[in-house]
């Protein structure tokens, strides 16, 4: 894919140029750097990383536009979902995971507020202190009256709560190793040469890595790259020890194991985004482009069996949507506000060649027993 960039704002730049000095520091001290190591100081660094510098990120003036900007009718749908779980648990907590610019979580609150299902508290994990202002300042503006439910958090709370965890958008920018098969998987490591980072594969086969893909059974041709996340598993447990009673809502683009790596699919799902341009080189502009992998939603599934959660639902984000009453909201919206072109912000959200069909929304519930309004076709909990 030869995309051509346009060139970043200088004051950016000089931020990405401070960040790419820092990463060349530990290559230098340490040597090459695996890539979830470079993945994680270009997208987490403090100050300077994707996720913790002051840059716009998200909507047209950002990388990238995500459902909920989209429109509003994606997190009402959400709504519908957690009021179900808020009425079987009479009430209950949210947590949401990475609010980005607090759209969602302001129009969960709205659709929530105007059916009386308010939960007692919103809780906000976000580890960036300018996002942190971002989220406050679109609560203020669309629904201050809930701003006092609202509590931001920098770690998952150690106080057991009842309700629904909201992971939109959040693990496919959760760091990756990088692969490549040659007789065994060989890790690929960042190194810095003739002023510009580069990818050198290891010498030597990756144990760890060769251990965990034996588990998949699946047949590698050499030269097929890919990605693998050694950091899901921990993330489920941390949510696990952390939810009493209650559903665990994941939705991202990716696939079903056998459909991540397929033998097509050779070279990776790694994806960059940079001004709403998409391109497959994540070694440059650290700190002011997006770095994601696709998720692979069999490894949610793996995980959360191990961590007392029961999978109950998978299906595509079309479906989703529209088994949360899309085109009932669509019909009678909660506001009256003028909504521009709502029937193509559907058809963004739902058709298979937009947004619906390759995002994917997966539900795992620990001590309930309840079946998910999302997820009424539970035949494709097969596909994982």
């Amino acid at each position: 894919m030869n995309v051509t960039l346009p060139a970043p704002d200088p004051v950016a730049k000089a931020m990405s140029d401070r960040l790419s000095q820092q990463i060349r520091m530990e290559i230098k001290q340490k040597g090459p750097i695996s890539f979830s190591r470079f993945m994680t100081l270009a997208l987490y660094a403090p100050e300077l990383g994707y996720y913790r510098n002051p840059f716009q990120k998200f909507g047209k003036a950002g990388d990238f536009v995500t459902a909920p900007e989209v429109s509003h009718l994606y997190s009402y749908c959400l709504a519908n979902q957690c009021a179900q779980v808020l009425t079987h648990l009479n009430g209950g907590d949210i947590l949401e995971f990475g609010a980005g610019s607090g759209v969602m979580a302001s129009d969960i609150l709205i659709a929530l507020q105007k059916i009386n299902l308010l939960p007692k508290h919103y809780y906000i994990l976000e580890l960036s202190a300018h996002l942190k202002l971002l989220q406050r300042e679109t609560i203020m503006q669309k629904i201050p009256a809930c701003l006092d439910r609202v509590v931001w958090l920098e770690r998952v709370p150690t106080e057991k709560i009842n309700g629904i965890i909201l992971a939109n958008e959040v693990l496919d920018a959760m760091p990756v190793e990088l692969f490549t098969w040659q007789n065994g998987p060989k890790n690929n490591l960042v190194d810095f040469k003739k002023n510009e980072f580069i990818l050198n594969l290891s010498s030597e086969i990756d144990l760890k890595l060769q251990s965990q893909l034996e588990k998949y059974d699946i047949h590698f041709q050499n030269h097929y790259t890919s990605e693998i996340n050694f950091m899901l598993e921990g993330w489920i447990k941390s949510i696990s020890d952390m939810l009493a009673s209650g559903l665990l809502l994941i939705a991202d683009y990716g696939f079903a194991r056998q459909e991540y790596y397929h033998p097509d699919r050779n070279m990776g799902t790694l994806m960059c985004h940079f001004n709403h341009h998409a391109h497959k080189n994540p070694l440059i502009y650290p700190g002011i482009q997006d770095i994601t992998a696709h998720v692979d939603f069999t490894h949610i599934a793996e995980a959360g069996s191990q961590c007392d959660f029961e999978i109950v639902g998978f299906t595509d984000q079309g479906n989703f949507l529209l088994n949360c009453d899309l085109l009932t909201f669509a019909n009678n919206p909660i506001d009256t506000t003028a909504h521009i072109n709502q029937n193509q912000k559907i058809m963004q959200l739902t058709s298979p060649s937009e947004m619906g069909e390759l995002f994917k929304m997966i539900a795992l519930i620990k001590n309930i027993n309840i079946d998910l309004l999302g997820f009424k076709n539970k035949n494709k909990l097969e596909r994982l």
